[in-house]
């Protein structure tokens, strides 16, 4: 079935069962994760819910069990302190054999320029560090499932930039902030490329997703001045902006649809696959460096150097 920018996860789940699968979301406090996980506990998926509240994610696993009858466990974490997701992982593998699906959908987004405590700049710490470290300490149960998928939330705002394999953490040129998340968000795509190319013998297939425009906490360390721009375009382009169920469609399009069967390392958007862009991020499409593969494979060896790690 063809599904398109109006398609919800009602819509692309219709007659998917996921029971005895396991997914893990990351960002399900609010918004695309919450929703995204809900949609996958109602196929029957047994879900874990991970972001920095606990509050917060409390409440959403109550609201999904209520609707669903499923109880989803839940751990806080904060993708920019690597301590933080050790623990997690190493507690979850205590528990949990497989991961069949990985939706590593948490974000910032613009943020004015902050550090975290090994100096890394936030946005790229955050979208693409944390979840670089998350997945490659999950990777044997994500191996053991044996066709598992993980899901990438990238964005359009990837046109923004490409990633500064030689300065990443603007330590020596100027911090611009929408260029800085959208370096983040090619370095999703390219971690999307890499994990393809390095997992695809396990049978793990990878997608990066971009979610369209949605109203969401997202936006919520954006400076004033960004704030108004984005409110001029909500008023002027009302056509380009989705709900959150439509928002979180591709993401669980990309995790369980039968249309991505023997396809890897490809970057969706309005459940389908993506055709290149026309350098306006608006208008959606990718940009002519988004399947750099090389810069993909550079990005993984840098990620490791940064970490200390030798995935």
């Amino acid at each position: 079935m063809k599904f398109d920018r109006n398609s919800t996860t009602t819509d692309v789940l219709n007659d998917i069962d996921l029971s005895g699968k396991t997914a893990l979301v990351t960002g399900a406090s609010t918004g695309l994760g919450a929703e995204t996980a809900r949609a996958l506990a109602a196929c029957g998926a047994d879900v874990t819910l991970v972001a920095r509240s606990a509050a917060k994610l409390a409440n959403v696993a109550r609201e999904i069990q209520s609707e669903t009858g499923r109880l989803p466990e839940t751990a806080a974490l904060e993708l920019d302190k690597p301590a933080t997701i050790r623990t997690f992982a190493a507690d979850w593998l205590s528990r949990h054999e497989q991961l069949d699906i990985l939706i590593n959908n948490a974000g910032i987004m613009a943020t004015p320029l902050t550090r975290n405590a090994e100096g890394w700049e936030s946005q790229f710490a955050t979208n693409h560090l944390g979840h670089f470290l998350l997945t490659n300490l999950l990777s044997d149960a994500i191996k053991a499932a044996g066709k598992a998928r993980i899901v990438n939330l990238s964005s359009a705002g990837h046109q923004y930039s490409t990633v500064d394999l030689d300065d990443p953490n603007y330590q020596n040129r100027d911090y611009e902030a929408l260029q800085a998340y959208g370096q983040s968000k090619t370095a999703n795509i390219w971690f999307t490329l890499e994990l393809a190319r390095r997992w695809a013998e396990r049978g793990v297939t990878s997608f990066a997703v971009h979610p369209g425009g949605i109203q969401t906490e997202l936006g919520r360390n954006l400076e004033p001045e960004m704030v108004k721009q984005f409110e001029q375009l909500i008023e002027d382009r009302p056509d380009i902006w989705k709900t959150i169920p439509q928002g979180a469609a591709t993401s669980c399009w990309a995790a369980t649809s039968p249309d991505l069967n023997g396809k890897t390392g490809l970057y969706l958007e309005d459940c389908h696959i993506s055709e290149p862009g026309d350098g306006d991020a608006i208008d959606g499409g990718y940009a002519p460096y988004a399947y750099d593969a090389d810069g993909a494979k550079q990005l993984w060896e840098l990620s490791n150097d940064l970490l200390g790690t030798a995935f």
